[in-house]
């Protein structure tokens, strides 16, 4: 019997059971001609600030819907749906916009011109958009208008070293999701005008990688120069947390000639250190902790551990009503759970590096016949190490089945594996086809008209006249809470800046609590 084996049916029942799940997911608004809407948050939608399930990313134009916490993947899936669907009613009432359903933005206006998320008179709110402002000043505000789905997944009984061992694995593993759900191979050029770019042209505006599965995960989505220069190190919360607080608390050359403030005395950013706040850094995953108001997430993850894991690596689905579908979420509970399951060796700066080149070279040419990626000391085909991976998924979805009944995770296992045998089925070989044939092969025309569809059919769906009186209910009331934050303030905001980036805020190297319950 294999370790894994082993070590599956050691786990409780009550353990497996206690899997839970959320998701994060990000949408541009776009106007019905493909451009992006540069329109105000809808009021109706409440509070960015304080609704506990609607709010935004970057950008005034960038929704972002987030669930709770569920037990399965269709309880997920039908919230999700709910906001979605409340969502849209909110924008048919004031016009005409629509929600974007692919990764890469709509047509974008130069780059000043895409307006960052505003959150009020509030120290808190006025943080979040000075971050943002530096963040255009670091990237480019271009680079922030991408969007995708953030998963997070726990169990309980899982310690903190143990939420390091999954993460390693899953560093290790992820190019098989870029390859199995990426759906981002080709853009419009107006998201990289005046950059460098090795992208292959279509028709028009539209720009591809004939083999990409992400260019969101690519060299042209979520990269950067200065970060690569961090080798974090994922072996333990404690070279984690000490990489991430050097990263928080050196200045760097480039950002300090940015400055905090510009000479007219607005903010330029929050800080001149490599990251201004722990969520600038990028990666595919996260460990993460669920915080105290004003607490620093580091902090909270020295203190009291890691709670959960926040996937980042996924595109939204266009072909999904709502970016994602149960499908794909019992496909990641299955790929989490053996990261899990399986050995994980300690990192190194050089596995670090071949990691990184194996997302760049997956990213870019994924669906490619015959495509090495670097594992050990040598390469092997990416068809192979993905087979070889999903055969080890095997007895994980035959357990969680037997557990809940039904056959979701065998369905979810076998249909990754019919995609990996034919790459032409993936969602990147889909979008590209599906351009080629009805939309002379273009990216804005294809996401125009898979968003318009996309909208008609979630305005279809029933929506119960106690769910719309709910949603309204919450955006009245984080109105209020966000007027009460207002209200209760105080300190002058550079003090309050100053304070919340102390080092000692960050919490002290090796306090924490060994696991949570």
């Amino acid at each position: 019997m294999s370790v894994l084996h082993q070590r599956l049916r050691a786990l409780p029942e009550a353990q497996l059971r206690g899997m839970l799940r959320g998701v994060e997911k990000e949408s541009l608004r776009a106007r019905p001609d493909g451009g992006l809407a540069l329109t105000p948050h809808p009021a109706a939608l409440g509070s960015a600030l304080a609704h506990p399930n609607i709010t935004t990313d970057f950008s005034e134009s960038q929704l972002e819907f987030v669930t709770g916490v569920h037990a399965s993947a269709q309880e997920c899936l039908d919230e999700l749906t709910q906001i979605h669907q409340f969502s849209y009613r909110v924008l048919k009432e004031q016009g005409d916009e629509m929600l974007w359903v692919s990764s890469m933005p709509c047509g974008l206006p130069t780059d000043e011109t895409i307006p960052i998320g505003r959150y009020g008179s509030s120290n808190v709110g006025r943080a979040k958009s000075v971050y943002r402002m530096g963040l255009g000043h670091r990237y480019g505000r271009r680079m922030q208008t991408i969007s995708g789905i953030h998963y997070n997944w726990s169990m309980p009984g899982v310690s903190t070293e143990q939420y390091f061992d999954l993460i390693r694995n899953f560093r290790r593993h992820s190019f098989l999701l870029l390859t199995l759900f990426g759906a981002s191979p080709a853009l419009c050029s107006t998201f990289v005008a005046g950059r460098e770019h090795e992208l292959q042209p279509l028709k028009g505006h539209t720009l591809h990688m004939p083999h990409g599965t992400s260019l969101r995960m690519g060299r042209l989505g979520y990269q950067s120069d200065a970060q690569s220069s961090l080798s974090v190190s994922y072996n333990s919360l404690e070279s984690y947390a000490a990489s991430l607080q050097e990263a928080l608390t050196k200045p760097y050359p480039a950002y300090e000639a940015v400055g905090i403030r510009n000479p007219g005395g607005d903010y330029n950013q929050l800080a001149t250190s490599l990251l201004q706040i722990e969520n600038e850094f990028y990666g595919t995953i996260r460990p993460k902790r669920v915080i105290f108001p004003g607490e620093r997430p580091l902090h909270a993850l020295r203190e009291r551990g890691v709670e959960y894991v926040e996937v980042r690596c996924m595109d939204l689905d266009p072909f999904e009503p709502v970016g994602i579908g149960a499908s794909t979420m019992q496909f990641i509970d299955l790929f989490l759970l053996h990261c899990l399951l399986i050995d994980s060796p300690p990192d190194s700066p050089e596995e670090i590096k071949a990691l990184a080149r194996n997302q760049q070279r997956v990213a870019a040419r994924g669906r490619e016949p015959g495509l090495r990626l670097e594992r050990g000391a040598g390469e092997v085909s990416l068809v192979d190490w993905g087979s070889e991976l999903l055969r080890e998924f095997e007895p994980i979805a035959v357990a969680l089945d037997g557990l809940h009944g039904g056959s979701a995770y065998r369905d979810a296992l076998a249909a990754a594996s019919a995609t990996l045998a034919n790459t032409d089925t993936a969602p990147s070989a889909r979008v590209l086809a599906a351009m080629a044939r009805d939309f002379d092969s273009s990216y804005v025309g294809f996401t125009r008209a898979q968003s318009e569809q996309t909208r008609n059919r979630l305005l279809a769906l029933p929506f119960s006249s106690d769910t719309q009186a709910k949603f309204a209910a919450l955006s009245k009331a984080s109105v209020e809470v966000q007027m009460s934050i207002e209200a209760n303030d105080s300190l002058p905001f550079e003090i309050y800046r100053q304070q919340y980036l102390s080092v000692e805020r960050l919490g002290v190297s090796g306090k924490r609590t060994p696991a949570h319950a």
